[in-house]
């Protein structure tokens, strides 16, 4: 599954379990809209950390490539490669 759709299906889940305790909190709606507030700020931090692994995952996954490349370039062309 790729990372935009996980993300796309947190989103959606989010919004659903908002709309679904609004629509069938027992709670005065003061009370309901901080519960929903805390728990959509619970779910924003869930979703950075989880954006945040994914990324500083493809980042390493990157840099290795990137590492196998200028290796492979190098012992082709029989010299050193500079890749930024």
């Amino acid at each position: 599954m790729s990372s935009g759709k996980v993300v796309l299906g947190l989103l959606a889940g989010v919004a659903v379990g908002a709309l679904a305790g609004i629509l069938f909190a027992p709670a005065k709606g003061s009370k309901t809209r901080k519960r929903i507030m805390n728990k959509g700020e619970n779910y924003a931090d869930s979703l950075k950390d989880k954006l945040n692994d994914l990324l500083e995952k493809t980042s390493k996954k990157f840099e290795k490539v990137k590492e196998e490349v200028t290796d492979f370039t190098e012992k082709k062309m029989g010299k050193t490669v500079k890749v930024e």
